[in-house]
This record gives structure tokens, sequence and C-alpha cells, in this order.
């Protein structure tokens, strides 16, 4: 699908590229083709999404070749060789959380029997699905839990990789030709059809069966305590509740009008509590993860200021790319997307390219959402380019102070 052109301003000042910038959230293994570039890009390193059964492994290849790197001086530095250009992510999409099962009964099997498969596929598409013939032409369905296990792995052999693109999407519909390979950048809606002619069925994964693939990799992003690259399309209230339900228990407490006056108190008088800490047990690891990114925010900005309270313990950071949040939006869309940058705290905001290739476009897009961004907080564009490159090390790396 042809990008749509990125404008540019008459006058603009040159772009400070060799500040360094940093794509959060990308797909350049959709075209591989395209990867040979990434080398040659402008753009300092790219967080790159697995989404699907086809592209697991060539994320992990295309890392081998460009993967940032753990380094034997600090438990998560990197070391910022030149051809360091990728952050790989593994995780599966949900636009294709039906061809995941939850049949221990099944998982013994090398395939699954006709009947079994159309056991899975009218139990997870909804509406409910009767067209035996469709859901034949389905892929063959794989296990939950030996794709945990091959993620487990993949997160294991690189220590620095993250969970994505995960997520919860209510809008997305399965195209009517089973045999058809949803790229990235289609536009699957869930009207009667799609960009470039694609038609489109009316089924699409139920949200429970959503949420319960979205759970079981949030368990072990928090396991691992990798953060994570969250998508969420028209479910962001239940989104929010799953995400919630990761850390329900462990929220922080937040004193009351009483306890903060008697702390405040305390502390005038025993100013030397202040460098004192309740030592947290080494062998606690939390059941949710560390970090996470709301890819490409759409929801409102009052949907956003739920992930900014205090009693949250996960570092919640927002996403915004120009194909998703700017390009051939409504005002409405735009509005609530420039409202939500300017409520964020400084150091919650990420930007992203969100394209299915590498190479110029990828940095021109890289590019142009920067530039709106420090347009909309009123920053300057390298006061804006260095604000945005130390959030992403920290999204990615957990660290406020990375060398770079």
């Amino acid at each position: 699908m042809p990008l749509p052109p990125v404008h540019r301003e008459e006058g603009e000042k040159p772009f400070p590229w060799h500040l360094q910038v940093y794509d959060a959230h990308c797909h350049p293994t959709d075209t591989m083709n395209s990867v040979e570039s990434i080398s040659t890009m402008k753009a300092k390193v790219l967080t790159i999404m697995a989404t699907r059964a086809n592209d697991q492994e060539l994320v992990a290849a295309t890392a081998n070749r460009m993967g940032v790197r753990q380094s034997e001086e600090g438990p998560l530095s990197a070391q910022w060789e030149k051809q360091a250009r990728v952050v790989p992510c593994f995780g599966w999409h949900p636009w294709f959380s039906h061809q995941i099962y939850e049949y221990p009964e099944f998982d013994g099997a090398m395939e699954l029997s006709v009947d079994q498969k159309l056991i899975h596929y009218s139990s997870v598409l909804t509406p409910k699905c009767n067209d035996k013939e469709f859901m034949l032409a389905l892929p063959e369905p794989r296990p939950l839990s030996k794709f945990l296990s091959a993620m487990r792995e993949y997160l294991e052999k690189y220590p620095l990789a993250l969970v994505g693109e995960v997520g919860l999407d209510k809008r997305f519909c399965l195209p009517a030709n089973p045999a058809v390979d949803v790229s990235h950048d289609s536009d699957c809606s869930s009207n009667s059809g799609g960009r470039d002619g694609l038609h489109l069925s009316p089924y699409h994964s139920s949200k429970d069966h959503q949420r319960k693939i979205l759970k079981a990799q949030l368990a072990l992003a928090g396991e691992l305590q990798r953060a994570v690259s969250i998508h969420g399309v028209q479910a962001h209230g239940a989104l929010f509740e799953s995400l919630k339900g990761t850390w329900k228990g462990y929220e922080n407490k937040t004193p009351n009008r009483r306890e903060r006056r008697l702390n405040t108190n305390l502390r005038a008088q025993n100013p030397d509590d202040d460098e004192k800490q309740t030592p947290k047990k080494a062998d606690f690891i939390p059941p949710y993860p560390p970090r996470i990114c709301l890819h490409s925010f759409t929801g409102p900005p009052e949907q956003g200021k739920f992930y900014l309270s205090p009693s949250i313990p996960v570092e919640v950071f927002f996403s915004f790319s120009t194909l998703v949040n700017f390009y051939n939006k409504s005002d409405k869309k735009v509005k609530a997307a420039e409202d939500t940058i300017i409520m964020l705290p400084a150091d919650r905001i990420l930007v992203e390219s969100d394209l299915d290739r590498a190479g110029e476009a990828m940095d021109d897009y890289l590019e142009d959402i920067t530039r709106r961004v420090c347009k909309i907080r009123g920053w300057g564009l390298e006061e804006g380019v260095l604000q945005l490159g130390k959030n992403w090390k920290r999204f990615v790396f957990g660290e406020r102070d990375v060398d770079s």
C-alpha cells in the first residue's frame, strides 16, 4: 500500500538526528526486503514487533544481526555499537488471537482433527460461525502452551527483548478469504470492505478469547519483568480492566491527608530518616510487567488519566504516530491526540512510525511525529528529541540514565 506523503513546512529548522531518535513501535519484518536498509537509517534504534506465527523468527533473525546487546558491566545497560539498531519484541497480536487455542486435551496432537478445528473456531469467533468451509480454510490453530513456551525461549535468549505486540481489538474483522495473510498496514475495520478492495468477513476473535491470550502474555512479561507494547482499538475500557487485573492487590498505597501531614511532621523531626529506605525483598517478583506502552494511543485524554493514577505500580508510557493519530483523521480525533499529548507528563511520551517497512519512509514519519509532538508541547526540537530519547530508554531498559 502506498504511503501518504509527509508534509514539510517551508523554512523549518533542520532536524537534529545527531541527538538520536528512537522508534518505539514498528514492523519492518513485515517487508523483509526493507530490513537491509535499517543499517543506513537516520533513526538510532527501532523497537520491532512480532505479531503472529510467521514473524517471531524473522524478528529474532533481525536481532541476531542488528540487535542491541546486553553489557556485562551493568544489568540492563546497552552496548551502543554502530551496528546495534534494533530491540526485538515477541508476542501475539489480537488480530491473530483466533489462531491460538487452549484445550489441554488437544495439546498432544501433532495437528488438530477436522472436528477439533471446528470446535475451536466455532467457540472463539464472534458472531458464532457455522460456516464449516470458512473455518476449515483458516490456519491450523496453535496451542497456547506451546506458543508461550516458544515465547519464553525467545525472551530468555534476548535479555533486552520486550513483549509485543499484544492487546485487544474490537474493530478488526477477519478477511472473507481466509488465505489472505493480513499485513500490519491492512485497514481491516468492521465495515463491508477494507483498503485495496480487501473484502472482510463479519467474524472476529471474541472479547473473552482475546483477553485470555493477552492475560497469558502479560503474566509471562511479569514473570520475566519485561516491558510490553500494547495495542488497543475501540476497547480502551476492557484493556484498562485487563491490565488492572495484573496489578490488583499490589497497588501503591496513597496516603490520605492525615497520613501525609503526619509523615511531613515526622520528616521534620527526623530529617536523617529521609536517607533511609525500607528494603524490598530481593526475591520478590511482581506478577505484572514493570512498564507498558500504549502504542499509538487513540483513547480520549480522560481515559489516559486513569493510567496516571499514583496507585498504579506500573510505569505507563503513551506513544504516538502520524499514521494512526493524525493522518486523514477527523478534527475531533486530532484534538483528542493533541489534548492527550499536552496532558501527559513529559517523561511518559514516546514517538513511533508504526510502519511495516524500514528505510527512508520510516525516518520521514519519525521526523514528522517528533516535530508534531514538539510543536504541541511547545518544546524546541533539540529539547524534545533529547526528552523523547530519555523516555524511550526508560521504557525499554528501565533506567533513567543510559549512556548513548
